[in-house]
């Protein structure tokens, strides 16, 4: 599984949701590859699970992945209250 943190300009943002990914993840046991890409790079690129802010959404309307949009990229609860029942629904699959 795949797992991409996105930001609309250089790598800052995704980044560190990349980190708090990580960190969800090794806390449960879920083995995932994770990258961190800007926007631009994201195109032609393959996911399964994309993380993003919500004001991304518009540009991730149409990408071939499930995307979790969230409001507080530092607020950890919030990102695994969202991206861990898309990746146990895509692991069950």
């Amino acid at each position: 599984m795949r797992i991409v943190s996105i930001c609309g300009m250089g790598f800052g943002t995704s980044l560190i949701l990349r980190m708090t990914i990580d960190e969800i993840l090794k806390a449960r046991g879920i083995k995932a590859e994770t990258m961190a890409w800007d926007l631009g790079s994201a195109k032609g690129q393959q996911a399964d699970i994309v993380v993003a802010p919500r004001d991304m959404e518009r540009h991730l309307k149409d990408f071939p992945a499930r995307v979790v949009l969230v409001d507080n990229l530092t607020n950890k609860q919030e990102v695994e209250a969202k991206l861990i029942p898309v990746v146990e629904e895509l692991m069950n699959q």
